[in-house]
This record gives structure tokens, C-alpha cells and sequence, in this order.
């Protein structure tokens, strides 16, 4: 993100513009200090995030889409699955969610700082009609394992986490194990993993056509992510070609 933000930059000719560099944890510090006062800043972004339920946001118009790319992400189980875990298949592809759910749990593990596994299991309880609609129709298991691989990004503990608690209520034993993000279609590839929560789609082309044929691909549990830069919504600026005159 920061590679194609300075890209834009150069682009769209802001070249007296800088891009500074700092954890996840500094930015959104700088972005709390100046929202709170309605001064103006400039974020790079991604949604899901907890800070869009924080704050109230908008991305900058990109017409070029140098650095704003929209994807879904998609839910892969190793092939196979259906027959080995027919139920946990069905649940898997029952489990599709809004942004500002995930975002909700996001919030309990980045702000209230609970583990993902209870900040996961504190919002389905509070969201039964949910668990009932996700799980309408699965079978219970009796101990099966079922093998979860995810980044350790906070979006993928948080999906990872609701489907793994709501599969332990139904009698299975889910493990979930945090490797590379080109790992994670490996353990698929190779039958060591049995499903992944976290495939960004078009962001993860070349690990799709990699491995393609090694997965099915169940489609999107959740649509609408979106990698790009970011305003609070009381600046008057809506497109990186308005910053020109700034």
C-alpha cells in the first residue's frame, strides 16, 4: 500500500506531497488526535477495519485506481472436503457476513484488547439469530477436527474465530494455524489445512492461478473490502485529483 500510494501521488502529480511511514498503531493515533479536533488528514486504508465503526470515513475518489482496488473475500476448502466433512462444508458455505459485523468483532480485539476467540464468541452470543441462520441445517460433529490456516491479520482472526467457535459448539475440534499468506494454499494443495477464510480477491491472483485446481472455491463470505486511502467524511475533498489544488 505504501508502494502504490507513492505511485499515486507521482500519478495524479502531487509531488509536493509526502508519505509517511508508521505502524498501523501510530496511524490511527494521528488519525484520532486530528479527527477529534476536525483537522484534516490523509490515511492509507483498508476495510474492513474497526476504525470505520470508530470514525466516521470515506476513500478518495481514484479514477485511475492506481492505488483503490475492491475485492471480496472468498472462503477455499481443500478439495475433497464435501465428502469427508459434509456439514462442515455446508456451514462453511452458509458463513457470509457484512463488513460491519467482522468490523464489530475487530473493535473488541484491537480496542478492547480481548483475545480473538472472545471477542468472537461475545458477539455471537449477542447475535443468536445469526449463529441460527449460519448454521440452519448442519448436522453436529463428534470430534472431527477441522484444520483452519489464516494470516495474522485482524480480519482473518476475526472470521476465523466465529466460524471456529460456532463449528466447537456443534461437536467439532477446530485448530487454527497462523502461517504466510502463500502457506495457506499450500495447506490446502496438500491436504494439511482443510479450509481458509481469508482469500482476497483480485489482491491474491497469483496464489489463485497458482493453485488452481488444488481448492474449491466456496465464493465470498464477505464483499466490498477495499484497499486505498482515506479522509474523515468532514473534509471537503472527495478525489485525489481535488488534492491538486490544495
Amino acid at each position: 500500500m505504501m508502494d502504490t500510494t507513492e505511485e499515486a501521488l507521482d500519478h495524479y502529480g502531487l509531488d509536493e506531497w509526502t508519505l509517511t511511514s508508521s505502524s498501523e498503531g501510530a496511524m490511527v493515533a494521528a488519525l484520532d488526535s486530528a479527527y477529534q479536533d476536525e483537522e484534516p488528514i490523509i490515511i492509507t486504508a483498508w476495510q474492513p477495519h474497526w476504525k470505520f465503526n470508530a470514525y466516521d470515513l470515506k476513500f478518495l475518489e481514484d479514477p485511475e485506481e492506481v492505488v483503490t482496488v475492491e475485492n471480496d473475500v472468498h472462503t477455499l476448502v481443500r478439495n475433497g472436503l464435501e465428502e469427508d466433512l459434509p456439514d462442515v462444508h455446508q456451514f462453511l458455505d452458509q458463513f457470509q457476513f457484512e463488513l460491519d459485523e467482522q468490523q464489530e468483532v475487530m473493535e473488541m480485539m484491537d480496542v478492547d484488547e480481548m483475545a480473538a476467540e472472545d471477542a468472537a464468541r461475545t458477539w455471537l452470543e449477542d447475535h443468536p439469530e445469526r449463529v441460527e441462520e449460519w448454521t440452519d441445517g448442519v448436522g453436529e460433529g463428534d470430534g472431527e477436527e477441522v484444520r483452519f490456516v489464516l494470516e495474522a491479520w485482524s480480519d482473518a482472526q476475526a472470521a476465523t474465530n466465529m466460524a471456529a467457535v460456532m463449528l466447537e459448539d456443534l461437536g467439532y475440534t477446530p485448530h487454527l494455524n497462523e502461517v504466510a499468506v502463500n502457506m495457506m494454499y499450500g495447506g490446502l494443495a496438500t491436504d494439511s489445512a482443510d479450509a481458509l477464510l481469508a482469500a482476497w480477491y483480485p489482491n491474491q491472483t497469483p496464489l489463485f492461478e497458482e493453485f488452481d485446481g488444488d481448492f474449491e472455491d466456496l465464493g465470498p463470505n464477505s464483499v466490498g473490502a477495499v484497499t486505498g486511502v482515506a479522509v474523515p467524511t468532514y473534509m471537503d475533498i472527495d478525489s485525489f485529483e481535488e488534492l491538486q489544488d490544495e
